[in-house]
């Protein structure tokens, strides 16, 4: 996925340019940090103490110039209208969010909002024309036929959480403003994998594997994961 988000970057915004980018709900600052070591102004912005403790410590680690260009609040995605300006920065990114929101409309309305004209908005959801796949999968043909008729289904952390179909989501893009400019899917190959799997030798080949598999019909309808860039008008 950072690989693809790169890639729309570097289409997007001329070589060198220091973008100012949003992190909702940016977990642990994972991209974020990538982001900032990277040149940009990142702000990221999560309620979990838990997680903002763990991207503090990670930030503490960083290299003075890099804990200048980042600083993280505490928030919800929901409130960025209190926290920041309309057109307030060039990308906006939305990892692993919307599965935790119940009515996620008004969150994407204000992400939308947060974008300057030509701002690129980065959603991961998870794929809810596939959730299928997962059990069946694993042999679990009961759960791979209840998938079909659904979008709530239970994450690794035991919360029944929901996924997003593609077509709906790319109305309620066009809707708000940012219409839909591209999408991937993502782990169309490893979502079996268990977690604690060991990295394997050929990574990069494992890698080159997802990403034309994220870019290319069908196998990217499939995927575990859906990666949508929307683009401000």
């Amino acid at each position: 996925m950072a690989r693809q988000l790169d890639e729309q970057v570097a289409g997007r915004f001329p070589v060198g340019k220091r973008l100012r980018v949003l992190d909702v709900g940016m977990g642990q600052g994972t991209q974020a940090l990538r982001l900032a070591r990277a040149g940009h102004q990142v702000t990221g912005l999560e309620r979990d103490a838990t997680m903002i403790a763990a991207a503090r410590d990670a930030l503490a680690g960083q290299p003075e110039g890099i804990r200048e260009r980042m600083r993280i609040i505490e928030g919800d995605g929901r409130d960025t209208g209190v926290h920041f300006l309309p057109g307030s920065f060039d990308v906006v990114l939305c990892h692993g969010v919307l599965m935790y929101v119940e009515e996620p409309d008004p969150l994407l309305a204000g992400l939308a909002r947060m974008l300057a004209p030509g701002g690129l908005l980065s959603l991961l959801v998870r794929n809810g024309d596939a959730l299928a796949m997962r059990p069946a999968l694993h042999g679990g043909w009961a759960g791979a036929l209840a998938a079909f008729d659904t979008t709530i289904y239970r994450n690794h952390l035991g919360l029944d959480v929901r996924a997003d179909r593609l077509a709906p989501l790319t109305a309620k893009l066009a809707s708000i403003g940012a219409p839909l400019h591209t999408w991937y899917g993502v782990r169309v190959f490893t979502d079996a994998a268990p977690d604690d799997a060991p990295v394997p030798d050929d990574l990069e080949l494992l890698l080159a594997a997802e990403m034309r598999a994220g870019r290319t019909d069908p196998y990217r309808g499939v995927a575990a994961l859906l990666h949508l860039c929307g683009v401000r008008g």
